[in-house]
């Protein structure tokens, strides 16, 4: 029984009452204003949650990448350079959790250092460390033993886990997010306060009308009503028509994202395209609350 009653209030208001719906103006400047705030804020709802989403992805593949990898430094003096590597291999070699040990060659140690330096930078002049790259195999490996073991059997040696690089990624992604969020909220609270100008605007554009239908014994929920359908089928059309813009914009960016970027990789994957379908409805639930608070107080004040 209440599944009917639901249902038929839902229908209800859906199809609306006519004599109700003359009170509020179905074209006009409040009309146009409220499909164009609905669209216009679900345009920007989509992107700021596209970049919230991305940032979370993006910073979980570096943070996974840094987590995985170590890199031993190696300074000594020349003579000693080679021996030292070797005896830091052999050491690696044995240390539980690491898959692969392996020395950078002097070209990759100058291609990380050509965005810093440029590419005439006289690396072979340079009294350069050597570096070894680790990358962790099984359940990783004890930063802190091999740490105790290099210093011992390899004085010149240095072991960076990148848990300094990963600390600041996390907080920069988690920030990010945060503003992605409240960015969210707010575009959630212009639209609410646009539908309620505009519904204001309305209701008193339209006394003379609610006052005739108060005296042919009208309630002021009968006259709400109303108002709140018309205003919410019109952000829920907006809402509509800005989502699918922003959904295609985002569809055409360059998804082609490289190892180090970002905004090539801007945009939704996989079952992440499910969250902008429900930006209409959160537009429709907002200016159905909005319009009915904005309805409720008008009227009290014409009484």
């Amino acid at each position: 029984m209440s599944e009917r009653v639901t249902i038929a209030s839902f229908r209800g208001f859906l199809l609306g009452d006519a004599q109700a719906d003359r009170a509020v103006p179905p074209t006009g400047f409040t009309a146009s204003l409220t499909v164009f705030a609905a669209a216009a804020m679900s345009f920007l709802a989509v992107f700021a949650l596209a970049l919230s989403l991305t940032t979370e992805r993006i910073a979980e593949r570096w943070s996974a990448e840094l987590a995985r990898t170590a890199t031993v430094r190696i300074s000594a003096p020349e003579g000693q350079l080679q021996a030292q590597t070797e005896a830091a291999l052999q050491v690696l070699r044995t240390t539980p959790g690491v898959a692969e040990a392996r020395v950078l060659s002097t070209a990759e140690q100058q291609a990380l250092l050509t965005p810093w330096f440029g590419p005439d930078l006289p690396i072979d002049s340079l009294p350069l460390p050597q570096l070894i790259e680790i990358e962790e195999g099984g359940e990783g490996l004890d930063a802190e033993g091999l740490r105790l073991r290099l210093s011992a059997e390899v004085p010149g040696a240095v072991l960076d886990d990148h848990a300094r690089w990963r600390a600041p990624l996390v907080q920069a992604a988690d920030r990010l997010r945060a503003l992605g969020l409240f960015s969210l909220a707010l575009i959630g609270a212009t639209t609410a306060v646009m539908i309620t100008l505009a519904a204001n605007a309305a209701l008193s554009a339209n006394a003379q009308v609610i006052g005739v239908l108060r005296l042919v014994g009208a309630r002021d929920v009968y006259i709400a009503r109303a108002f709140v359908r018309r205003f919410t089928l019109r952000a829920l059309f907006g809402a509509a028509i800005g989502t699918a813009l922003a959904a295609i914009a985002v569809a055409f960016l360059p998804r082609d994202a490289t190892r180090d970027g970002f905004l090539t990789g801007l945009g939704f994957e996989g079952l992440e395209w499910a969250w902008p379908l429900a930006i209409p409805f959160l537009a429709a639930f907002v200016a159905f609350w909005a319009t009915r608070t904005a309805a409720f107080r008008t009227l009290k004040e014409l009484t």
